[in-house]
Formats: C-alpha cells, sequence, structure tokens
C-alpha cells in the first residue's frame, strides 16, 4: 500500500521522515515524502508564542490530512499540541532517542555570558543554573542556528540532542542532563499522525513503541493537567514510570518542582494537578507578562 507522508522541509525534518520512510519499507510499505510549508518554517526573528506557540509547526500538516493531500504526517511528538482535530490520530511514537539539551559551545563553559534560545523553559532554566548569564531570542532550524552561533551573535546555544542526532551532527557543548535541565514534555520523540482509518493505522503499527508511548503519555497528562502549553517555564519528564516536573517563573528565580515514581494515567494527573496548584501564581504570571489570555 503506497502512503504519503508529509513533513516540514527543515534538514531534520526530513531526517525523521525519512526515518520513518525507511522502517515502512522494511515492513513492505511504499511511502512519498510530501514536503509541506508551515507557518513556523516562514516567520523568522519572532519569539514562537507570538506566533502560536509550538503547534504553528502542526495546524497545515494537520490540514493537509485532513483535506487529503497525504495520508500521514511526521512531527517531533512535542511540537504536538495537547488538543487535536477530531478525525486525526497518533498512530505510531517511534522508540525515543535523547531527550535531552545540549548546549553547543566552543570556548570553556566558564566564559560563556550570551546563550540564545527561544524557549521560555530552557531561557528560565539557564537563568536558574548558569550564574551570571545573558539569554537572548535565537529563531530558525538547527542549521540556521549553528551559523548565528558561528558568526559570534551567541558564546553558546541550545539545542534538542535528539535533533543533533538525527542529523548527523557532531559538535563541541555540554549535555545538559534532563534530571537538572528538565525537558520539554514528549522532547526526544518522533510521532507519526495519520486519519483515523484503521487500514492506514495498521500500516504505522510495527513502527510503535510501547514503552515510549507510556511514558510519552504520562508526560502529556501531566501537561494537560498543567497547562500554560509552552508559555510557561515547565518541564516534565517520564522514564519508565519516574516522573519529574517544575514549573519556573519567567527569570528562573522561582520554581515548583515534583518528583516520583507514577503506576498510571491516573497517577500522572495527581501528579499534573499537584502541580497546577503549586504553580498556579507562577502560570498566571508567565501568562500575564507574555499578554496572553488563558482562555481555561
Amino acid at each position: 500500500m503506497p502512503v504519503r507522508i508529509g513533513t516540514r522541509g527543515s534538514r531534520l525534518a526530513l531526517a525523521q521522515a525519512e526515518r520513518v520512510a525507511s522502517l515502512l519499507r522494511s515492513c513492505g510499505t511504499a511511502p512519498e515524502i510530501v514536503i509541506i510549508t508551515t507557518k513556523g518554517d516562514t516567520v523568522d526573528g519572532v519569539p514562537l508564542h507570538e506566533i502560536g506557540g509550538q503547534g504553528v509547526f502542526v495546524r497545515a500538516l494537520d490540514d493537509a490530512i485532513l483535506d487529503g493531500r497525504i495520508d500521514a504526517a511526521v512531527h517531533s511528538m512535542k511540537d504536538i499540541p495537547a488538543k487535536r482535530p477530531d478525525g486525526l490520530r497518533t498512530c505510531a511514537i517511534l522508540k525515543r532517542d535523547s531527550p535531552a539539551d545540549f548546549l553547543v559551545h566552543t570556548i570553556p563553559r566558564e566564559e560563556i555570558r550570551v546563550i540564545g534560545t527561544t524557549s521560555t523553559r530552557r531561557r528560565a532554566q539557564l537563568l536558574r543554573h548558569m550564574e551570571g548569564v545573558l539569554v537572548k531570542q535565537l529563531r530558525g532550524n538547527v542549521d540556521t542556528r549553528l551559523r548565528k552561533l558561528v558568526e559570534g551573535q551567541y558564546d553558546a546555544i541550545v539545542i534538542a540532542e535528539a535533533g543533533l542526532e538525527r542529523m548527523g551532527l557532531s559538535v563541541s557543548g555540554t549535555r545538559l542532563s534532563p534530571q537538572r535541565f528538565v525537558p520539554s514534555p514528549n522532547q526526544g520523540t518522533i510521532a507519526v499522525v495519520c486519519r483515523g482509518d484503521p487500514t492506514l493505522c495498521e500500516v504505522f503499527a510495527p513502527l510503535d513503541h510501547t514503552q515510549t508511548r507510556i511514558d510519552v503519555e504520562m508526560e502529556r497528562m501531566v501537561m494537560e493537567e498543567v497547562g500554560g502549553g509552552c508559555f510557561t517555564p515547565q518541564g516534565i519528564y517520564a522514564h519508565y514510570g519516574h516522573l519529574i516536573g517544575e514549573i519556573l517563573s519567567l527569570d528562573g528565580t522561582r520554581r515548583i518542582r515534583r518528583e516520583d515514581d507514577v503506576g498510571s494515567l491516573e497517577d500522572a494527573r495527581t501528579f499534573g494537578q499537584y502541580l497546577r496548584k503549586e504553580g498556579e501564581e507562577l502560570i498566571r504570571e508567565a501568562y500575564e507578562k507574555l499578554r496572553i489570555c488563558d482562555e481555561g
């Protein structure tokens, strides 16, 4: 059965789509990769929260599935919003790659003063754990970010380690421990979204990794309870049922953190409700400072 797989056109997105295509070929399916342009790819130099958050990378691909231009789309799982359109299903979640962030730099770490990132979470964590640094906005795909570092616009930049590995890039720098620099929920995970067609879902079923799906669903349960999207600095990371969650102030000076072993999605829900209650002031503060209205 031929399958049309949609993807963004960046080198990283294409590498992820090619991984899915290769796995499908090994299962006897003939895939075709189709590039779809998203708003997030055409708007540069603007903080992500000002153009709609992580979901901006997903909407164009969702529309392409629903109107029949493609059969499925490949995403970084962390980009997929909690609320999804009717008729779509996450039919496969691949085995997780590294969940960690990577601080790319060539100068000694103690000499770093200016770090580039657009993520409010990364900014807050860097300010909390790296004294004396200035964190500046940095947009663009991985190649663009690395170029800006080489040009001297920053002393260091933060990139997901999984992205570097998928692109086969070897760069100097420091791996940031996911226990200390808690990653975004679902970071390091590739997902395939398709129409809710049982025959189509069956094509992608062999690609699904059970333990990764369990961890991802726990993280998303916490994320849904906490709310805040990518606007609130929050890290959520599950590994074989061990769950870490934190909410930070935008400047990193204040933090609510919880760490526990959970055995079910209901446990994860309770975990998330605790974080939401304890971190309510930090969430509200982030919305107010970024001038975003919480619609509940």
